[in-house]
């Protein structure tokens, strides 16, 4: 792990330690985008907690849609007087294969989680528990995705409360005959709470409350921050991509699950057409082993084609490289996500975000941004999708309204002052429910009509 990430123990954030290495905007600044109502009650709300101690616990500081909330919800919490940590897992390489593994198997992937694979999943988290991952007594503790789950079974003191937090949609996998529903009910039990994306996601049988929060976006962080012209063309020559020359892109990690030979495919379509270029830009998750079989492949594919621009974006500096994203999505025409699995998609709250029109496949929690015709369009197949691309090429008026259509929909739904009032407010519920915790176990929680 880069140490400009991390401290040696795998702390990312800590006022305790002296270690705060990122910050955020004032509160006062979200008034303008969101509203003063929205502050007053995430203020009002925040009071009850405050001086409660959380602690967030994930797998990686570099890449992914968690992290990239974890920077922007653990020093926003700090400054509504919560005192937020967060700890990544130390983990050997033989960890995050399996671990990747098991993410892959939840999200649909055929095969088993093998009784070896069990065997390196519990003996890292022993290691993690025996180095004193949690070295202080946190009032909260929440646990983000499958990686660190089990950790609560060794760790879990009297008095604490802690929630795990499915970024991923796992239903099929959990009703599948792969052993993993029987996995994952041994390991939510200690749980007080879980907290699920959207209401599809939530797994009734599991006695734990359940909430649904969708995960949500900084729109002044440096990669949603409005930029200037000449930010954005700097970056584009730096990169050798053409400004005059209209771009579909794709952004996110190198992952198996993105759909990336469906956007080569559609993009080879479209410029039989019409003249264009594609850039696919991402980067590799520390947690996430596959990224550099994916990254090669699609290195291979398409290294005799000078319109493809394929990027890998350093993470050695972590505003530089959210700037670079920023920059690409504001410069494309077209933003493609066509994956064949998608826990909720950040990168396409981003590109709705900037008021670009989005072609994304039906798929995970992608359904619940993209609304057909009004904020972007579904993948089918490259012909049927390239014929969308080229009408949106051929009429910038409409491509100008349907993303503003989404720039509107993030604005309502999905930006971080709304959504950290619901964290807020899933802790206060289940802090106070002791009493009545069963009954509570039988309902799920959502703090808007989705």
């Amino acid at each position: 792990m880069n140490s400009t990430y991390t401290l040696a123990d795998g702390t990312v954030y800590s006022k305790r330690k002296t270690f705060c290495p990122f910050s955020i905007h004032p509160l006062e600044t979200y008034a303008s985008i969101i509203g003063n109502e929205k502050i007053e009650r995430l203020q009002s709300i925040s009071q009850q907690l405050k001086g409660l101690k959380v602690l967030e616990l994930n797998s990686t500081a570099q890449g992914g849609g968690v992290a990239e909330m974890l920077y922007s919800s653990v020093p926003f919490l700090n400054m509504l007087g919560i005192e937020a940590e967060w700890k990544i897992i130390q983990g050997h390489k033989s960890y995050f294969e399996c671990t990747k593994k098991l993410h892959n198997l939840l999200q649909g992937m055929k095969g088993s989680f093998t009784p070896a694979m069990k065997r390196t999943y519990r003996s890292q988290l022993e290691e993690c528990v025996s180095n004193h991952i949690i070295d202080y007594s946190p009032n909260i503790v929440n646990v983000n995705d499958p990686q660190p789950m089990l950790l609560c079974q060794y760790l879990k003191k009297n008095g604490e409360h802690w929630f795990w937090r499915c970024h991923i949609d796992i239903e099929p996998a959990i009703r599948s005959k792969n052993g993993l529903l029987s996995l994952i009910n041994d390991w939510i039990v200690d749980y007080d709470a879980a907290i699920f994306s959207a209401a599809r996601y939530v797994f009734p049988p599991w006695p734990v409350p359940k909430f649904i929060i969708p995960p949500f976006i900084d729109p002044l962080s440096e990669k949603n921050r409005e930029l200037t012209r000449e930010e954005i063309h700097k970056v584009l020559a730096k990169y050798k991509i053409d400004p005059t020359v209209p771009i579909i892109a794709q952004v996110g990690r190198f992952d198996p699950w993105k759909g990336l030979d469906r956007t080569i495919a559609t993009f080879r379509q479209v410029r039989k057409e019409r003249k264009c270029q594609l850039v696919i830009a991402g980067g590799s998750a520390s947690d996430d082993p596959e990224s550099e079989r994916i990254l090669d492949d699609i290195y291979s594919k398409t290294r005799e084609d000078e319109d493809i621009h394929i990027l890998n974006l350093s993470l050695d500096n972590r505003l530089e490289n959210y700037m670079e994203v920023n920059a690409l999505q504001r410069a494309a025409s077209v933003i493609m996500q066509p994956s064949t699995r998608e826990g909720f998609g950040l990168v396409i709250t981003e590109a709705l975000w900037k008021g670009k029109p989005v072609i994304a496949s039906n798929a995970g929690g992608i359904p619940f941004q993209i609304k057909r015709g009004e904020t972007g369009y579904f993948y089918q197949n490259p012909q049927i999708t390239a014929q969308k691309i080229i009408y949106l090429l051929d009429n910038p008026q409409v491509a100008e309204r349907i993303g503003k259509r989404g720039r509107r929909y993030v604005q309502e739904h999905f930006l971080i002052v709304d959504r950290i009032t619901d964290y807020l407010m899933s802790i206060i519920i289940t802090i106070n429910s002791n009493p009545g915790r069963k009954k509570l176990t039988e309902c799920v929680t959502g703090f808007y009509p989705w």
